[in-house]
């Protein structure tokens, strides 16, 4: 799981319902644009101007249309959570949650609400807020939350009383955290525990964070299973080829290779055409589809002379386009990822990792998360990116489409 570190809503120490109060005071101040007596945690600052620009009403919530018992049904078979992470999930909080005067709530991608449980009085004022399966409790639909701005900042977040955005949610305090796919590290979803206002503990924020990764594990025993299986078929395969080639499943992780240094995992576009696809870490490659996987070998077409590349950030799923002579391949990209792709591209000099953390957070400080993330892109697009400072090629042509 992402998180450099876990950043509960009340300081250690302090009197809970004089700091309680003084939220509220903080979040009337801001909205009514005065200065507040203190500043709100920048976690905070950030996710409401960002329910301020999308339009949230602070007394009313966002115009979301609650999803039908069909789709709710048909979002839970494409959420990617397997019943295995499932069973994790409520076997590690539902019980605590039902003691502690809480529910547990499972969420997709978008912010949908797919499964609730726990204690069934919190269940009620739950259903009177609105907060039932079908919900949407995205930021953009209900402002601040612990569900909709885990999903944004993609780590575990907690949210307290009046730290909510919109007024009828400051009787609540909920912890959230992500979970993202073993396979190719995209966000499914987040898991969250709400209750009462005064039942706000520090603890809830670890106890969330630590299930949510105890479901992404059993989340990656599946996929060596399925790992496992390909490597079976593809190993007598590479036995008869000759020369460098590897075998990889639909997300690039690699199952058994030859005459290469071994890899764990290659970056495979997102769109291909059947003969041949470039990757960053090996060039052109041929490609032949298998069950479950594709065979990929090097051609030894390294350079990015007359790369062309188009970082698509204007939809709701940001891309990375190469444009090359041989064809053109299109990889997905995080928010966070696009995020520093358009940063660097903007800036083709380069930015050090406190420079990025500035950019990222206004915090220059937290140089360990850039740096992993930054390690992560370099491992993706190897050919293109440059460190030392970080930085794409000089050689490449790079096009932002916002």
């Amino acid at each position: 799981m992402k998180t450099d570190r876990l950043e509960t809503a009340v300081p250690a120490g302090v009197d809970l319902h004089q700091y309680t109060r003084s939220l509220v005071r903080v979040h009337e101040a801001v909205l009514s644009g005065q200065q507040p007596p203190v500043p709100p945690r920048p976690l905070i600052r950030q996710s409401w101007g960002r329910a301020r620009t999308q339009g949230v009403d602070p007394d009313r919530g966002g115009d979301c249309r609650q999803a039908s018992a069909g789709e709710v049904e048909r979002r839970r078979a494409a959420c990617g959570l397997t019943d295995e992470a499932l069973l994790a999930l409520r076997t590690g909080l539902v019980p605590a949650a039902q003691s502690a005067g809480h529910i547990v709530v499972i969420v997709d991608a978008d912010g949908r609400v797919l499964w609730r449980d726990g204690h069934a009085g919190v269940f009620r004022l739950a259903d009177r807020l609105g907060f039932v399966e079908g919900a949407s409790w995205a930021e953009h639909a209900v402002g601040t939350n612990a569900i909709g701005t885990a999903l944004v900042e993609d780590r575990p977040v907690q949210i307290h009383s009046a730290e909510h955005f919109v007024r009828a949610h400051h009787t609540w305090t909920c912890s959230a955290a992500p979970i993202h796919d073993a396979a190719d590290g995209r966000l499914l979803g987040a898991v969250d525990i709400s209750g009462p206002a005064e039942t706000v503990h520090p603890s809830t924020l670890a106890l969330v964070h630590a299930v949510a990764g105890l479901a992404e594990a059993r989340l990656r025993e599946a996929h060596r299973t399925r790992l496992d299986r390909l490597r079976a078929i593809a190993a007598p395969l590479l036995a008869k080829v000759d020369g460098q080639a590897l075998v990889t499943d639909r997300h690039g992780w690699v199952a058994v290779s030859t005459g290469l240094p071994p890899i764990d995992r290659v970056a495979l576009p997102e769109r291909a055409d059947a003969e041949q696809v470039w990757l960053p870490a090996f060039g052109t490659c041929s490609l032949e589809p298998l069950p479950e996987g594709v065979l990929l070998r090097p051609r030894g077409e390294r350079s990015v002379a007359g790369t062309r590349l188009v970082l698509d950030v204007g939809s709701a799923r940001p891309t990375l386009t190469v444009h090359r002579e041989s064809g053109t391949w299109t990889y997905p990209l995080s928010g966070r990822h696009a995020d520093i792709l358009v940063h660097l591209a903007a800036n083709r000099s380069g930015h050090s990792a406190a420079e990025l953390a500035e950019h990222l957070f206004a915090d220059r400080t937290r140089t360990i998360t850039v740096r992993a993330e930054m390690s992560r892109l370099r491992k993706r697009f190897s050919d293109l990116l440059d460190h030392r400072p970080y930085r794409f090629l000089r050689d490449l042509d790079i096009t932002v489409a916002a």
